[in-house]
């Protein structure tokens, strides 16, 4: 079992392990629970009922943040033409658009957040697989990261505001941020809300009975706080 230090040991000593906290109670004991000297991460870890070997039990989609995740997102657009110069005017900050820059990346140049792609790109955006895949870098329709140029602008002003993706593991599990201890608690809440909503509203087709088994919400190094299921899985946000 390993060993905690006396800040961890306080902090974990104000959480209660046997009790399912509300929403709003779990994200302000994270905030006081935050032990590290830098700004912790807060971070949503979900155990699903879902089985991940299941075709149509399959879970991947996108939510914006109403907050943001309180950091500088970079994001690379693949491009050419029309997409690439839709890319520079909505304020991409790297536009893939050449063979010179797309082996830059093959060796290794993964110095941005988000890729963006257009459908006529994804050609050449495939040989990047292996670098981009395990990063969680690959531009996917699914994710909202492969789109037209005429959509380009929304793209990334989303993931620039915090467009993030939620996908279910090999373990059935989904682990998320949603922003940093720092922020108020009333906006680490709406963050919450609407990514509970998008979970919600992204329930697979084979989800049968039990959606959501466990939430837990922590910072970075802090410990975790359990969060009602039921209550959590009921948050809306108004259109």
């Amino acid at each position: 079992m390993a060993k905690h230090g006396k800040k961890y040991t306080a902090a974990a000593a104000k959480v209660d392990l046997n009790k399912f906290y509300g929403s709003r109670e779990a994200i302000a004991l994270a905030k006081e629970t935050s032990i590290t000297k830098f700004d912790s991460t807060v971070e949503v870890h979900l155990r699903t009922a879902l089985d991940p070997r299941q075709a149509d039990q399959q879970l991947r989609d996108v939510v914006v943040l109403p907050h943001g995740l309180g950091k500088t997102v970079r994001v690379l657009v693949f491009a050419t033409g029309e997409g690439a110069a839709s890319a520079r005017n909505a304020g991409a900050d790297l536009v893939a658009d050449d063979d010179e820059t797309l082996k830059k990346i093959e060796g290794g140049m993964l110095d941005f957040d988000v890729a963006i792609a257009t459908p006529d790109a994804m050609g050449k955006v495939g040989r990047l697989g292996r670098v981009l895949g395990p990063r969680g870098l690959m531009p996917n329709p699914k994710a909202g990261t492969v789109v037209p140029p005429q959509d380009m602008e929304r793209a990334i002003k989303e993931a620039k505001a915090g467009r993030v993706e939620f996908r279910l593991d090999k373990a059935a599990n989904i682990h998320v941020s949603i922003g940093k201890a720092s922020f108020e608690a009333d906006k680490l809440y709406d963050n919450f809300a609407a990514l509970m909503d998008a979970i919600r509203k992204a329930r697979p087709s084979g989800a049968k009975g039990v959606y959501i088994k466990h939430i837990t919400v922590a910072t970075t190094m802090g410990p975790g706080i359990k969060v009602d299921p039921n209550e959590a899985q009921a948050l809306e946000v108004a259109e």
